[in-house]
């Protein structure tokens, strides 16, 4: 069971935050616990909702963004993002077993994707001290500057869900997946 409160429906959140968990209601089909959970806090889900929205509209394909989700999470240990983030990386993003295993282990069966997601987790393993050598390899595999920026805000928002779930120890509302090392 949680540790902190999460609203059992939209109704039972905070007023300021109903509008906008209706449009997360609309836009899956359903509200997962972590945006009832962040709309205890309206401006932290407003928050959530804009960052997750413009990184959307970047440059880095959804594919891409899953996988860094995936490894991140993973070195966070937060079993809450792993299932969610493996469910939508397999229904969403269309990724198969093999590649989110191999996500989760912070590398990828695609070339240019593997750059990216070796990158990230080295920005969240090492809290962003990563050095020339790590900017090389990523621009080498054709990431210009724009893009590497984008890759850190992905590593910066996903461990904010990771340590929001983490924190919270969110009651898990998809196939449950754990971290290797739990």
């Amino acid at each position: 069971m949680s540790h902190l409160t999460i609203p059992a429906t939209i109704a039972d959140a905070p007023a300021a935050s109903q509008a906008m968990l209706e449009a997360v209601n609309q836009q899956f089909g359903l509200v997962p616990n972590l945006f009832r959970l962040v709309a205890n806090s309206p401006q932290a889900l407003e928050g959530y909702l804009a960052l997750s929205a413009a990184l959307g509209r970047g440059s880095l394909p959804a594919q891409t963004r899953e996988r860094i989700a995936l490894a991140v999470a993973e070195i966070n240990r937060c079993a809450y993002c792993l299932s969610a983030h493996s469910y939508l990386g397999k229904n969403l993003a269309r990724l198969d077993e093999t590649e989110i295993l191999a996500n989760r282990r912070s590398t990828s069966n695609d070339p240019k994707a593997d750059a990216a997601v070796r990158f990230a987790a080295q920005v969240a393993r090492e809290r962003g001290h990563v050095g020339r050598e790590a900017l090389l390899a990523v621009k080498q595999a054709g990431y210009d500057e724009a893009q590497i920026i984008e890759i850190v805000q992905h590593v910066a928002l996903n461990s904010w869900t990771n340590y929001i779930n983490s924190v919270a120890d969110t009651d898990i509302d998809f196939p449950a997946i754990q971290p290797f090392s739990a």
